[in-house]
């Protein structure tokens, strides 16, 4: 496996790559992950079961989207495919270091610049793709509340229903989603998708970099509202974007429907120790609809 991933990626590269080493490294829950070095050059592989190679696909034409707007960094994807009943992704190699003031506010101006990026075809993306391993359809769709009660939290419910999950709020939630979201009119801005802190770090050259993404066009909001989700990023971040593109007012409320979508995404992945706190959620939304 490992011969033909170094094949692949002197194919794409051109590097003249000598005797590669690999080492297991921090790949999160859902891969596997691998620094692959020789004594010039390192990169980043996420190994999966060979049925997942689309999984991987989409999360690397996610990442040259958002790359292409030229507003954030993100790790250059390089080649993807199978080998030896594996899927594999190869990511260029990135160090991170400590963020500071300045790169934390250079991270809320940047993400602010990426989601001033929009769509004239409305919410959605030209793949469905994941949120961790779950499937994250992303259909064309002219309406943001119809987007989100369908593609979102329907879904998530749908999944929720078939593990044995018991959610007697769930019809109730989805039919509140227009008074919920009632006044909002978002444009389709580019969204990461999955943005927890554990999604962005800062590099050793102080660059504020986002990876792992759900990429899609919808409401700007969600990735804010899931920066808070996880424990939150550093103030000078929210100063920095809020500065650059203001939040509208409601989004403090808004912001507990848009977690909601991780939270049972959570219970679908992990299982009955999200349910509660699902349950909560849904159940402050409806005191408010």
């Amino acid at each position: 496996m490992w011969n033909a991933i170094a094949d692949h990626i002197r194919q794409v590269t051109g590097a003249p790559l000598g005797s590669l080493r690999q080492r297991p490294v921090g790949g999160g829950s859902i891969n596997q992950g691998y620094a692959l070095t020789d004594e010039r050059h390192a990169y980043f592989v996420k190994l999966n079961q060979a049925a997942r190679v689309a999984m991987f696909e989409a999360e690397a034409l996610g990442l040259r989207q958002m790359a292409a707007t030229h507003t954030i960094r993100v790790p250059q994807p390089l080649c993807w495919g199978t080998a030896d009943g594996s899927a594999y992704l190869v990511l260029e190699w990135l160090d991170f270091g400590y963020g500071t003031h300045r790169s934390w506010a250079e991270m809320g101006r940047n993400l602010a610049a990426m989601h001033r990026v929009t769509s004239d075809r409305g919410f959605g993306w030209d793949l469905d793709n994941t949120i961790g391993s779950t499937p994250q359809p992303n259909p064309w769709t002219a309406s943001w509340v119809d987007f989100w009660a369908e593609h979102r939290i329907g879904y998530q419910l749908h999944l929720a229903k078939k593990r044995g999950g018991h959610f007697p709020e769930g019809d109730r939630l989805l039919d509140a989603i227009p008074k919920l979201l009632q006044g909002h009119d978002p444009q389709p801005s580019l969204v990461h998708g999955d943005l927890w802190s554990g999604n962005a770090a800062v590099t050793q050259l102080e660059e504020p970099v986002i990876f792992d993404p759900a990429t899609y066009f919808g409401d700007r909001e969600v990735d804010l509202a899931m920066t808070e989700l996880f424990g939150s990023f550093p103030n000078d971040f929210y100063r920095a974007y809020n500065e650059a593109f203001p939040l509208e007012p409601g989004y403090a409320q808004r912001k507990t429907l848009y977690n909601l979508y991780h939270i049972l995404n959570h219970f679908n992945l992990f299982g009955s120790g999200y349910e509660g706190q699902a349950r909560r959620m849904m159940e402050g939304l409806l005191r408010l609809a």
